[in-house]
């Protein structure tokens, strides 16, 4: 198969879909690589190293779209790129269509199949193609937290892990699954009293174990977010609901009752946002105040970490590249219910149930 890799355009996404590396392990299985120009420039690795790998370098995203069967990719596809899409290609990504309309219209129309990295799923239940992500999301969300309480930042001018004699910052993670635990570790690590909230008693059970007393649980009920947010510091939202619109469980109103300079960071912004006031700013411009409350809402927080980013999703997403170009994508899908969990356009129609319910469109 033909597979090809445009260079990334959205706001400061440095990130490419296929490293030279996984490029080398689809070569060796005869298929074909095309590179746009530059492509992997943001984590340092130029033309020549994809040629050494095997493929061939494209001038632009044009002649990639128009070459490859295969489109891989990072973030999900702007304007300029969907309208090079045809009915032939495989387009395989992070789409989020929950909460961008325009993209799944567009998608649509294109009459593309296209599967979506984040609703791809494991034997388990698990998001496996999502959680290299969440887990960068996840740590990173405390690291800019951590940064954006400074005063200098228009923060409240709290060190999270405080010093003796002085209590820490207050941490309240919304969500309890891989995003939420791996920013509890950086929280737990930098010495703040944390406290995960969520919905499945099951999972604060498992939480309670793994952390021990090193945080507190609680269940999720909107007292006890509403209670979290008025004393917190650092409010993180990490909830998920695979496919569909993030549930907003921060209020304006809630807003209110918060410490000025607190902060908010929305991990879950691609799917929407868990905050009521959130809506999605870029590594450019990162930041807004709505009532003297900074939000942090970048929706692609990982690729400010680029490299590392790039090589957690190519571990995860290689194998599955691997079996759609060997198979192509009807019979990769037909042999992998899981797989098939991932397609979420095809044929100019929605194909996700919970995509399709989150965008009030018919399910095909």
């Amino acid at each position: 198969m033909r597979i090809g890799v445009p260079k990334e355009i959205k706001n400061h996404e440095y990130r490419v879909g296929l490293t030279p590396a996984s490029v080398a392990e689809l070569v060796a299985a005869g298929h074909e690589l095309l590179i746009e120009t530059n492509a992997g420039t943001g984590i340092d690795f130029d033309d020549r190293d994809y040629v050494e790998a095997g493929a061939r370098i494209l001038p632009d995203a044009r002649s990639v779209f128009a070459a490859a069967d295969m489109i891989v990719k990072v973030k999900e596809p702007q304007a300029g790129e969907i309208a090079l899409l045809e009915p032939r290609h495989t387009l395989f990504t992070y789409l989020h269509l929950a909460a961008d309309r325009p993209q799944a219209e567009g998608l649509m129309r294109s009459g593309a199949t296209c599967i979506a990295y984040e609703t791809v799923t494991s034997r388990s239940g698990a998001l496996p193609l999502l959680k290299p992500m969440s887990e960068v999301a996840g740590r990173m969300s405390i690291q800019v937290g951590a940064h954006y309480l400074e005063k200098e930042q228009g923060g409240r001018g709290v060190l999270l892990g405080g010093v003796p004699g002085v209590a820490p910052a207050r941490v309240a993670i919304l969500g309890g699954g891989v995003a939420g635990v791996n920013a509890a570790q950086m929280a737990v690590g930098m010495r703040a009293d944390v406290t995960i909230y969520d919905i499945n008693n099951d999972r604060l059970a498992e939480l309670d174990m793994f952390f021990s007393s090193q945080i507190k649980t609680a269940y999720a009920s909107k007292a006890a977010v509403a209670a979290a947010v008025a004393k917190a510091h650092l409010v993180i939202g990490a909830v998920l609901v695979p496919g569909a619109a993030a549930p907003k469980l921060v209020t304006r109103e809630m807003l209110a009752t918060m410490k000025r300079g607190s902060v908010l960071v929305d991990i879950a912004i691609d799917q929407g946002g868990c905050f009521e006031t959130s809506h999605p700013t870029t590594h450019d411009d990162p930041v807004f105040e709505v009532d003297g409350i900074i939000h942090y809402c970048v929706a692609n927080m990982p690729g400010a970490v680029a490299r590392t980013s790039a090589f957690a999703l190519n571990n995860a997403t290689l194998p599955f590249v691997l079996r759609l170009a060997g198979q192509g994508a009807e019979a990769a899908m037909a042999a992998d219910p899981h797989l098939a969990n991932g397609l979420n356009v095809s044929g100019g129609r929605i194909r996700h149930a919970a995509v399709a319910e989150a965008l009030g469109l018919p399910l095909g």
